[in-house]
């Protein structure tokens, strides 16, 4: 007998915070019905989690949202690179990087790039598009319990303005409900990791004339060095409202209520360098870094995302776009298994994909950290193996399991960078994508080995030699490269051809491209997967036209005779090289296990 409910529905999200919005509006933008419940009243007042890096900014171009948010970023458009001072009005001054693109080098790498905008300004246009798309979104209503069973999930809803309390049924329940998740605790599951690593107070406050002291230093944050004051400085809109994180150290018996407005107006004017700077405190909020990881991501028809599965240091912005990244994974698997046309195994590959990424990325932000000095954390940069950069980490990862065919799975999930002159610490390896580091240096390909750094030489070009110097791409597990083509004459990037439904790429005017198409199309009627196929070249019969030079094959590693199928998330399920003798059982053999289809 199925429970009694008040309300039924396909997908439950408890959490409306950056992750459970996102995925409110990947569910909406795939046609899946879904209710969102937070408990808070509204979306976050507080600018933090402002760093959105390029991998998710493509997710947001899929969505069909990345001008929105590009809109409601303009304030901090022009902030670049973080600095580190002892005083913004004395000489120790130094960037620990000035900017993340220079010369626009990336854009060989991707359609899209990275984008500061803070949660307070990005929630809003969330939350906007994906009640736009039909999600029933409910502020101020908490979930205040659910039991599961063998066809789904049944949830007790408290709307907390009322007192009232509402049932709910749903088929699976996404608990996107911060690091100290209730569902994860309600479930018994661990962590694993450091765990705390360091805690800060975040003080909202406006000073008119600290503009004037900053100047044209347009900083992402600056980080404070001075030993009696130190912090880091971030703006909200270059002019009068600012933040400032202030060291809090609780493990020494340190009070919250310690950090008295007068206190931390104090410790800004010392900090800053100007002891008659007014300070209006306008709010306060403690937050604490951590390195922690869920030891499973799912228990049945519950699965965990954001926070609640990971907890990062918040250098580099890891963390938040970690947990939007694992929404569009689960995403489309949510929707291809509720469709019917993937196996309810499929859901069992969103921890197994998105679990080892979390664990690379968290100890690489804690790393990170260390390297900058991160106001408040006191531990030494690890040193002697040299650390991946922030865009490698965003653009390189991959799965080493999961809904992928053809894997290897010891290599590296996150590459580590070759030794060499001109080092751009931005690793690059056979069929992982030759992304600028954080001196914005591309790297360049070399033949059946690793890729090398530009020499310093080229940085000044800003962006590879040719039309096309990454290097080879396609590997299963990884990101699918970004290539310009034409599709019934508008030009787009490969990239935007996956969001909803697997796609099988091939080559034109060649005879075992022409065999991998045409067996597609039988596949995918024979085992109710809605295949999209192009046919990609330059001459007669693609659907795809590339750029003059770019070479199709070449850069996805098939050949000229081969297939790439790709995911509805963008990354590589499997690949054929060369044509067969039988491309239909192939094909078939390689979706079935992909979708969990037996």
């Amino acid at each position: 007998m199925q429970p009694t409910s008040d309300d039924r529905v396909p997908v439950l999200i408890t959490g409306g915070s950056l992750v459970g919005l996102s995925t409110s509006l990947f569910l909406g933008r795939l046609g899946v019905d879904h209710l969102l419940v937070e408990k808070h009243a509204a979306t976050s007042h507080h600018p933090r989690g402002r760093g959105n890096n390029v991998r998710t900014m493509e997710l947001f171009r899929t969505a069909g949202i990345e001008p929105a948010i590009r809109s409601a970023a303009s304030v901090l458009s022009r902030n670049h690179g973080i600095l580190q001072a002892e005083s913004l009005t004395g000489d120790n001054q130094r960037w620990l990087f000035r900017e993340i693109d220079p010369g626009g080098g990336l854009a060989a790498f991707s359609p899209s790039g990275w984008c500061l905008c803070s949660q307070n300004d990005l929630e809003p246009v969330l939350l906007k598009e994906a009640r736009a798309l039909g999600g029933d979104i409910r502020f101020g209503v908490e979930l205040r319990s659910f039991e599961q069973d063998s066809d789904g999930v049944t949830a007790e809803l408290l709307y907390r303005e009322t007192g009232e309390t509402r049932t709910v049924r749903a088929g699976y329940l996404v608990a996107a409900d911060g690091p100290r998740s209730p569902v994860r605790e309600r479930l018994g599951i661990g962590q694993t990791g450091a765990g705390e690593l360091f805690h800060n107070v975040s003080v909202t406050f406006r000073a008119k004339r600290l503009a004037e002291v900053v100047g044209d230093r347009h900083f992402i944050a600056c980080y404070l060095t001075n030993p009696d004051a130190d912090g880091a400085l971030l703006p909200v809109d270059n002019e009068a409202e600012w933040v400032f994180h202030l060291p809090w150290h609780p493990e020494r018996g340190e009070q919250l209520d310690a950090f008295t407005d007068e206190r931390c107006a104090a410790h800004i004017r010392t900090a800053v360098g100007v002891p008659g700077l007014e300070v209006e405190i306008t709010g306060k909020a403690p937050w604490h870094a951590a390195e922690r990881v869920a030891e499973r991501y799912s228990q049945g028809r519950v699965l965990l995302a954001g926070d609640s599965a990971h907890e990062m240091s918040p250098t580099g912005a890891f963390g938040s776009n970690t947990g939007i990244q694992d929404a569009h994974n689960l995403a489309w698997k949510l929707a291809a298994v509720l469709g019917g046309w993937a196996g309810p195994g499929l859901l069992e590959t969103y921890g197994a994909e998105r679990r080892p990424v979390a664990v690379a990325t968290s100890a690489r932000a804690s790393e990170r950290s260390a390297e900058h000095s991160h106001p408040g954390y006191d531990a030494a940069p690890a040193g002697g193996n040299r650390q991946s950069g922030v865009l490698t980490v965003a653009l390189g990862y991959r799965y080493p399991a999961g809904a992928v065919v053809g894997v290897d799975p010891d290599r590296p999930v996150v590459p580590t960078p070759p030794p060499g002159p001109g080092g751009t610490g931005g690793p690059v390896v056979p069929t992982v994508p030759a992304v600028p580091d954080r001196d914005g240096t591309p790297a360049a390909p070399q033949p059946g080995g690793p890729a090398v750094p530009v020499h310093p030489e080229a940085r000044a070009a800003g962006r590879p030699r040719g039309p096309r110097a990454a290097a080879v791409g396609g590997e299963p597990g990884t990101r699918a490269p970004h290539m310009w083509v034409t599709r019934e004459g508008e030009k787009v990037s490969t990239l935007d051809l996956y969001e909803r439904v697997p796609v099988l790429l091939t080559g034109a005017g060649s005879t075992a491209g022409a065999a991998w198409h045409s067996a597609a199309a039988r596949v995918g009627d024979d085992l109710g997967v809605p295949l999209e196929r192009y046919r990609v070249g330059a001459g007669h019969g693609a659907d795809l036209v590339t750029e003059p030079g770019e070479d199709w094959s070449a850069a996805h590693g098939t050949g000229e005779d081969g297939a790439l199928l790709v995911r509805p998330d963008g990354f590589v399920a499997w690949r054929a090289t060369a044509g067969c003798a039988d491309p239909a059982a192939e094909l078939s053999a390689a979706l079935r296990q992909v979708l969990s289809l037996d």
